[in-house]
Formats: structure tokens, C-alpha cells, sequence
């Protein structure tokens, strides 16, 4: 077996993969803890099915470059979100909610409407579950990530602070001068790049375990937010990097394979906190 990795790990196409996994789960780990405590884990998922929207339409329209669609609609429905809040009419569930629904169904009629293949079950099969793209990764795509995930850690590091006090206080942090709206719509813009990226690891049913699992799992075990952010993105990185390897290695789906590791990591933590009380 390890002779059989090392011959795949002598692929360029292989190695970009891995390091992008990675990057990925690392990124989505970090903000994740935050938006466990915010409660609006479920925004992954919701911004994953309007990516899946925005992604049929660039599709229609035949942009070559679809994520000057994608991107920019994903981005405006997180800050939309996340500004709005428990302030809005419709609360922030429901239009999670709303806008999941919508954007999946929505996406799906315009992909049989006007079918880009003759393949259109394949295509939507592929992105919502993931598919082997993340295997034809190219070295600029590799340098993205890259710089993505520096452009996360460091906002993570610089802002931490502020970013502890609005997840656990909005009110008190306003109070004592924080700019609220402001790093709401700094972590709504990070989430929404990262989800557009993310389509191709896990695809766009999937994107929201690589940002609640590792969090929740390090919050059944750590009762210190640093903690958690720590395990969480230790225990990211090395889901992502043994669910990747696995598929490799067992040609299995690269996107449920790195979900059934996480919620392996789950379990176990939970057994391991109950045990410690």
C-alpha cells in the first residue's frame, strides 16, 4: 500500500490536490468555530446551493471564466446573511433557509432548461457531491489557495481579539467601540470565497461538514475557544489529508470520503468528552 501511494505521490496533479485540501480545511476549520457559536452553522450550506445557482447561470450564459459569477453572487448572499442577522424580517435560519432552497432548485431548472451536456444528472451529480476536478488542479489554482489560506491565518491572528468578542457578544462589543458591521462582513466575504473554492474538494451538499464537524467535535472535548480553534484546525487538516489519501488510494469519492473521516473524528470525540465527565 505505501508503494502504491508513493507512485501517486510522484504526480504533480496528486500533490496539488493534497495541498489544497488542506489549505481548504484549514481555512473552513477556522472560521467554522465561529460560526458554530454564532449559530449559523448552517450558512455553508445555504451559500454552497446559491454558489450552485450562480454556477448554473455562468453555465448557461457559457462564461469561460464562471467565477466571475459565481463569486461575487456568493459573497453578497453571505454579507446579506450574516449583516442582517436577527435583526432582519425574516430571521437568519429562515432565510438561510429561503435562499438554500431557492438557489438549488432555481439552479437545477436552468440546468435541464438549458442543458449544457447531454449529460445534465452527471453534471449536477458531480456538483453537488464533488467530482475528480480537484485531481486536474493546475500550479496557479495550487498559489491561490495558498494565498488564501495566508490571507485567513493572518486575519484570524490580527483580528482575533475582535473576532472572539462578536462571536460570543455583538451587543457588548458595539458598546465598547468594536466595528461590528465591519468584521461581520470581513468573515461573511472569507466564508464565501472559501465555500466557491471548496465545490470542487467535497462539492456543494457536502461543503458544510468542513465547517462544522471539526469544530464541533473539538468543542465535545475543549471548553477554551483557543482550544477549540487549535484542535479544530489540526483536526481538519488531518481529516482532509486522511479522507484524501484513502480516496486515492481506495478510488473513492474525494468529497465523502474527508465527510465520513470528519464524522468518524465526531464520534470519537464525543465519546472521548462524555468519558472525561
Amino acid at each position: 500500500m505505501l508503494d502504491k501511494l508513493f507512485m501517486y505521490l510522484e504526480f504533480p496533479y496528486v500533490r496539488y490536490a493534497i495541498i489544497v485540501g488542506v489549505l481548504i480545511a484549514l481555512c473552513s476549520s477556522l472560521l467554522g468555530v465561529t460560526l458554530v457559536l454564532k449559530r449559523y452553522s448552517f450558512i455553508g450550506d445555504g451559500l454552497s446551493h446559491v454558489a450552485f445557482g450562480a454556477l448554473a447561470i455562468a453555465t448557461v450564459l457559457n462564461f469561460t471564466n464562471r467565477m466571475l459569477i459565481v463569486l461575487p453572487l456568493t459573497i453578497v448572499s453571505a454579507i446579506l446573511l450574516l449583516r442582517k442577522g436577527q435583526n432582519a424580517k425574516v430571521k437568519g435560519d429562515a432565510a438561510i433557509a429561503m435562499i438554500s432552497v431557492g438557489a438549488l432548485a432555481f439552479g437545477y431548472l436552468l440546468m435541464n432548461v438549458f442543458p449544457s451536456s447531454s449529460n445534465v444528472s452527471g453534471d449536477v451529480c458531480s456538483t453537488l457531491f464533488g467530482s475528480q476536478s480537484i485531481l486536474t488542479l493546475t500550479q496557479t489554482e495550487v498559489l491561490v489557495s495558498g494565498i488564501l489560506a495566508v490571507i485567513v491565518v493572518g486575519i484570524f491572528i490580527i483580528f482575533y481579539n475582535r473576532i472572539f468578542a462578536i462571536t460570543f457578544d455583538e451587543n457588548f462589543a458595539n458598546a465598547v467601540g468594536t466595528n461590528v458591521g465591519f468584521y461581520n462582513l470581513l468573515i461573511a466575504t472569507v466564508i464565501a470565497i472559501i465555500i466557491v473554492l471548496a465545490m470542487n474538494l467535497v462539492g456543494s451538499l457536502l461543503i458544510s461538514a468542513l465547517v462544522i464537524f471539526p469544530a464541533l467535535s473539538a468543542m465535545r472535548i475543549l471548553k477554551s475557544f483557543r482550544a477549540v480553534i487549535v484542535f479544530s484546525a489540526i483536526s481538519s487538516v488531518t481529516c482532509a489529508l486522511a479522507g484524501l489519501l484513502i480516496s486515492i488510494l481506495a478510488g473513492t469519492p474525494v468529497g465523502s470520503t474527508i465527510v465520513a473521516v470528519d464524522v468518524l473524528l465526531f464520534f470519537t470525540c464525543t465519546i472521548v468528552g462524555r468519558i472525561k465527565a
